[in-house]
């Protein structure tokens, strides 16, 4: 099942995190229009600021491979846990409408959204 793959993904990413600051590990792993699967984690920097979310990081390895993501899940330690709003931007840049699971580590806890409802009225451009 689709689902079942992206989340392991997500849960293998989650371990290689590097979170020594919030000790937060978070993995995300992005499914592409083509069926690839591109893992990505959290990486924290001292300077907050400069710290990168698990899916943006997921993101990024869906473009450099030339893929465009379709799917997301995201895996975190407790109760399941959604993108961060500059996560849901930066996802609506590919479809505004992607289905989204959430998922925890352990297994237990699992929701399936979309995009489009955690994220209505997102931004986009309008080239003139």
């Amino acid at each position: 099942m689709v689902i079942e793959r992206l989340v392991e993904a997500a849960r293998r990413a989650q371990a290689t995190a590097y979170a020594p600051y919030s000790k937060f590990p978070v993995g995300a792993a992005v499914l592409a229009e083509d069926g690839r699967v591109f893992p990505g984690c959290n990486v924290e920097n001292s300077s907050f600021g400069l710290t990168v979310c698990a899916e943006r990081n997921a993101v990024a390895a869906a473009v450099v491979a030339g893929a465009r993501p379709a799917a997301v899940a995201v895996v975190a330690n407790g109760p399941a846990v959604a993108p961060c709003g500059a996560c849901r931007q930066v996802l609506a840049e590919f479809a505004a409408a992607m289905p989204v699971i959430l998922a925890t580590s352990t297994g237990g806890d699992r929701q399936v959204t979309s995009l489009d409802a955690l994220l209505p009225g997102a931004f986009v451009f309008k080239r003139p």
